[in-house]
């Protein structure tokens, strides 16, 4: 039977460019909420290690099968009888390069899901140097829609979070929570995180679990922070600021999603086969785009 509610551990990290170091904080992570209470821990992507120098990662990426972030994560589940989201951490991948892999564990430590980043953030911002995730990572191939004791759960990672159609399409499948972990540059963050955020969760009728990155991390990078947890409605439940480590627990009433759904149920209408655009003239009384 599915359950009504769901207590829930949404974790702020600042990783380090170690698994030991990640580890660590995670170990006191997964504690405290334990002892809040919690029955799944939400944390950010690349939890388990930021490090873009060649010769740091290089040194510590391994298959999935023996990352030890992962390892801890579901011996951390065991121990607790909690639910982890592991957010993602760097794994080898078959053909050499890097997948962005993210784990949802159950609470004996059973891998239940697992997803690699389908799209991979390659951008130019204003001032910066391009930032090309696809130098070093493959790209994922599959959506996952994941079950659980809350009923059906769908996986993204980060830059993800800009494709509505993926989560239009975890939704039709049946999910009703949303992971979109991440580590968001700042000149984005402030520009877009909660809008697409609360855009995902509105347009999907799901309730959003962001577990974000913040602060200056070991190996140049800053991000965002201000995890975010987001009703079926887009209305804010927890936003946890810049701190870093961190943690806040959520209730989640799971009946919210339903509410949502039946009063604009947009979400379940399939897109149309074709939608092709028009040209019109000046004085034209028509629509700028047409169904074919």
């Amino acid at each position: 039977m599915t359950r009504a509610t769901l207590r829930v551990a949404l974790a702020q990290m600042c990783s380090a460019d170690s698994h030991a170091a990640n580890i660590e904080t995670v170990t006191l992570l997964a504690e405290q909420a334990a002892d809040e209470g919690a029955e799944l821990l939400a944390l950010p992507e690349v939890a388990g290690l930021m490090a873009r120098k060649p010769e740091v990662s290089e040194a510590q990426v391994v298959e999935a099968g023996d990352d030890p972030f992962i390892a801890a994560c579901r011996d951390l589940a065991a121990k607790h009888g909690l639910w982890i989201h592991s957010g993602s951490t760097p794994v080898r991948g078959p053909d050499g390069r890097y997948l962005n892999h993210s784990t949802l564990i159950d609470a004996e430590g059973g891998i239940v899901a697992d997803y690699d980043k389908i799209h991979l953030f390659d951008v130019t911002l204003e001032g910066q140097e391009p930032i090309g995730e696809s130098k070093r990572f493959a790209p994922g191939a599959r959506a996952v829609v994941a079950e659980t004791p809350w009923g059906l759960v769908g996986l993204s990672i980060c830059y993800d979070m800009r494709f509505a159609y993926l989560y239009r399409a975890l939704a039709q499948a049946g999910a009703v929570l949303m992971f979109i972990p991440a580590a968001f540059t700042v000149p984005t963050g402030r520009a877009h995180w909660e809008v697409l955020l609360r855009a995902r969760a509105i347009e999907s009728g799901a309730f959003v679990l962001a577990a974000a990155q913040a602060g200056l991390h070991a190996d140049g990078r800053e991000t965002y922070g201000h995890s975010l947890a987001v009703g079926p409605w887009g209305e804010v439940l927890a936003d946890l600021g810049e701190e870093a480590p961190t943690l806040r627990v959520i209730d989640l009433d799971l009946s919210a999603v339903a509410r949502a759904r039946a009063q604009i149920p947009a979400w379940g209408i399939a897109a149309p086969e074709r939608l092709e655009p028009m040209r019109v003239g000046p004085g034209l009384d028509k629509p700028a785009h047409g169904l074919r």
